[in-house]
């Protein structure tokens, strides 16, 4: 079973914390977490991207020119995709691009991406943020006594005041334990979570 330190907001080890192995001591699965990260992507783009083909484009009913004689090569309308202002050949359409992957499948990409980080060094632990007003200097203050720069923060619930103060810091995004995706698990150097956290998503998890 692995342990990591628990730090405090000033940046000292306070104790040591016993991870489920259950959750982030897996055998990681690189295929479902790539599957994870392509799905989340897919599932979140619009798909509103449309172009007109030759049937759509309007003129070019007539015969631009008559079939011999003109030493130009045939053609039938102005609105074929060789003619400026024709048509797209394949033209994109707008379509669903999401697509399902199975409980069982998303719950191992997480648990996969979660065992990444404890090996890599990359989880910090802290005991609690104690947060008592938003103050976005203060929060980058405690980042700083961490020694992490971009980092995927995450508490058991919602902190309001952690959420705003964090709000302004280009490489941090704060998450619920219930809101971890691997996406972002992956997307930032570091996974900064508070004691309560870990208890949450290995007691989900587990």
């Amino acid at each position: 079973m692995a342990s990591v330190a628990v730090y405090n907001v000033e940046g000292k080890e306070v104790e040591k914390l016993e991870l489920n192995d259950s959750v982030f001591g897996v055998e990681i699965n690189e295929h479902l977490v790539h599957m994870a990260v392509v799905n989340q992507l897919a599932n979140n783009r619009q798909g509103t991207q449309s172009a007109k083909t030759r049937s759509e484009v309007s003129g070019g009913g007539r015969k631009p020119w008559r079939q011999k004689g003109t030493g130009h090569a045939r053609q039938g309308s102005t609105r074929s995709p060789q003619w400026t202002g024709g048509g797209v050949v394949f033209a994109p359409k707008p379509r669903d691009y999401s697509f399902k992957m199975n409980k069982k499948e998303k719950q191992l990409a997480l648990k996969s991406a979660l065992t990444s980080k404890v090996q890599d060094g990359k989880l910090v632990v802290v005991d609690a943020f104690n947060m008592d007003e938003i103050k976005t200097k203060r929060f980058a203050e405690i980042l700083k006594n961490l020694k992490v720069e971009d980092a995927f923060v995450v508490t058991k619930d919602v902190e309001k005041n952690v959420v705003l103060s964090a709000n302004n810091l280009p490489e941090v995004k704060t998450a619920a334990s219930n809101e971890i995706n691997v996406y972002d698990i992956l997307k930032y150097g570091t996974l900064v979570m508070t004691k309560d956290a870990v208890a949450a998503v290995e007691e989900v998890y587990a």
